[in-house]
């Protein structure tokens, strides 16, 4: 994945863990004192997001070392420091200096004070806007906004410039770096328009979603947390076939973004790429196709905070510390089969064939796009996704979610008042039933991809 823009010279050290002291983006010796020292503590995961993770009465989060330090005790003795303690989030996911640029012998915090200032102030109304979701409340700046957070949110983090820095290549220096940080923060925002969201809600289950490090989090069950995609500071690309993006939107509430091909055919490839893996490119967001009313159990929210915490770089917090340690019930073994191998599959008895939008504009212009953002002078224009049809698929897969999880939909859609009926008819269930009989034969020698 190519990033926009470049960085130059000097090679850069990351990242102190301890907030209270100066991190390794600081210059060696630096002691200076300005009227900007307020905005030299950076938390790379803003306070006011860390407060959706409080339970009610809290003030406090139980905070995790995923690497505690070691340290020689009086008697030279090696000791670990402690693995969780309580902070509250002033002093959770921060680092100093992490946005700070240096020029010469002064200094700059105008990323702090200018850049995040108004994307976290924009960011906060737009998270509550999703974690509350509504047809309304997705449209105009509200979406706009958010976009801009969830992108910027996925860089920021120590481990996001880390991996910035990696593409970079190693002549980048820490000024350039943040440059491309800000520059290409809206690098994934046409692939997470073109996904299918569903909003997953814990309030029936007795454990609660963790904050990570590294919150925007990528998971892709074909490639476990030892896999070459996953080593590092990587992540499974974004545009691979069956990647998906989770975002906790606070203590019972979780964002997943789904890519459409994968949700219509999970029988394909899943380190294919989707469709039309451009990512600087204008997408399309259809605020009518939101699956909502997801409800998770006790399993299923202990297995996503195993992904989140798997993916972060090196801390997770949570209201509960029992929560913290989700690898006490779930292992790395089970990586490809979380809640079946369907933990974050959308129900596709919601989803559709098509998807081609046309729009004309008030001085007169017109512009057309697929549903993979392709426009009509494309080559691949309304193309379906793989080699296998994405219809006989679908149907497919509709008829298998049937049979595994009954006429209940695990999700659906909220049309303005209207609804999808929580539970289909006998007459639909049978039908979905028959369809991944009848679909089935035709994809008859295909190999589906366990």
């Amino acid at each position: 994945m190519k990033l926009a823009g470049s960085a130059s010279r000097l090679v850069v050290r990351y990242f102190d863990p301890h907030c209270q002291q100066a991190g390794p983006w600081s210059r060696p010796g630096w002691n200076g004192w300005s009227m900007d020292e307020e905005f030299r503590l950076n938390h790379y995961v803003p306070q006011w997001y860390q407060k959706r993770f409080l339970l009610a009465g809290q003030s406090k989060l139980f905070f995790r070392d995923l690497s505690p330090t070691v340290y020689r005790d009086a008697k030279r003795r090696e000791r670990s420091a402690n693995e969780v303690r309580q902070r509250g989030p002033a002093s959770c996911f921060a680092e100093r200096d992490l946005y700070t640029r240096f020029l010469g012998q002064s200094l700059s915090v105008e990323i702090e004070r200018s850049f995040f200032h108004g994307i976290d102030s924009k960011g906060k109304g737009a998270v509550e806007a999703v974690a509350n979701y509504s047809v309304g409340n997705l449209l105009g700046p509200t979406f706009s906004d958010f976009m801009d957070y969830l992108g910027t949110q996925k860089l920021r983090t120590p481990k996001g410039l880390a991996w910035v820095r990696q593409q970079a290549g190693p002549r980048a220096d820490r000024n350039g770096i943040l440059g491309l940080m800000v520059k290409n923060r809206a690098m994934y925002h046409a692939v997470w328009s073109e996904c299918i969201w569903q909003i997953a809600d814990a309030s029936r289950s007795s454990v609660k979603f963790i904050v990570s490090d590294h919150p925007v989090t990528v998971y892709n069950r074909h490639c476990g947390p030892s896999s070459s995609f996953c080593r590092g500071v990587n992540d499974p690309d974004v545009v691979l076939s069956a990647t998906h993006t989770l975002f906790p939107l606070g203590l019972e509430k979780l964002l997943i973004l789904t890519n459409l091909t994968w949700a219509r055919n999970p029988y394909q490839n899943p380190l294919g790429a989707r469709p039309n893996r451009a990512l600087t490119r204008t997408g399309l967001f259809k605020a009518t196709d939101v699956q909502t009313e997801r409800y998770l159990d006790d399993r299923e929210v202990l297995e996503i905070n195993f992904i989140l915490r798997a993916r972060a770089m090196r801390y997770v917090a949570a209201a509960n510390p029992a929560w913290l340690f989700p690898e006490r019930e779930v292992s790395k073994s089970e990586w490809r089969n979380l809640g079946g191998g369907l933990l974050l599959m959308p129900d596709p008895r919601s989803i559709h064939m098509g998807g081609t939008t046309y729009a004309v504009y008030e001085d007169g212009r017109s512009t057309a796009s697929d549903e993979y953002g392709r426009p009509p002078w494309h080559p691949d224009f309304e193309k379906r996704g793989s080699s296998i049809d994405e219809g006989v698929a679908l149907y497919r897969f509709k008829g298998e979610f049937a049979r595994i999880f009954g006429p209940e939909r695990r999700g659906r859609q909220t049309w303005g008042p209207l609804a999808e009926p929580a539970r289909d008819s006998d007459e639909l269930h049978a039908y979905h039933l028959e369809e991944e009989l009848r679909n089935k034969k035709l994809m008859k020698g295909v190999r589906k991809w366990d």
